[in-house]
């Protein structure tokens, strides 16, 4: 073969391997950045719930508490026709507040008359139960265990405390609108937990 051949040859081994490659962004520390395998599994497996809670709260909350809550309508068919299980939904309403529990100082609540009952939605500084995650969509085998996925409550709780404002007897007989997460179960809702919260002008 001719040196002509040989370089002509070289050249398209050259450009076929250049089309075979992948060009790969670096990071400030000149790592590459391997982007995301779209079938891996999702996991939380590196970080903590605190990470989690914040690095999902608009994507995966807000969002879908705002694409999907159920208004006053849906949520009275929803306890009207109980599931065989508990179900965890997102809600958006607006009423009337009867008035501020107070009681605890650190467990405040807002409540609310829905389908002809009183409803106590917390707003914090501390608030309990899974509603939030469960309504969220968030499934135990994304998790490294057990304790990681408890904790996200937790975390989710107290995220939702940051967005919300202070209440006070102030709020007393005014209305207001309310976006919550809550478990619907034998036609009753619980864990109603707060995620926006905004009092009407009259």
């Amino acid at each position: 073969m001719r040196l002509t051949q040989w370089g002509a040859a070289l050249t398209g081994a050259a450009a076929l391997l250049l089309t075979a490659c992948t060009v790969v962004d670096l990071d400030e520390n000149g790592k590459p950045i391997i982007p995301a395998d779209p079938n891996a599994k999702a996991s939380f497996d590196n970080q903590t719930p605190e990470q989690i809670a914040q690095q999902t709260w608009q994507p995966r909350i807000l969002e879908a508490a705002k694409n999907h809550a159920l208004d006053t309508s849906a949520l009275a068919t929803q306890l009207n026709t109980p599931s065989e299980k508990p179900q965890s939904v997102f809600v958006r309403l607006t009423g009337k507040v009867e008035r501020v529990d107070a009681s605890s100082e650190r467990e405040q609540k807002l409540v609310i008359t829905v389908n002809g009952q009183p409803l106590a939605i917390q707003t914090g500084p501390v608030m309990r139960g899974n509603a939030i995650r469960d309504a969220a969509g968030f499934r135990f085998d994304e998790f490294t265990n057990q304790v990681q996925y408890a904790q996200l409550s937790r975390a989710l709780n107290r995220e939702a405390v940051k967005h919300l404002p202070k209440i006070d007897d102030s709020w007393s007989g005014k209305n207001a609108t309310v976006l919550f997460a809550t478990t619907l179960s034998a036609g009753k809702a619980s864990e109603a937990t707060a995620l926006e919260l905004k009092q009407e002008t009259p």
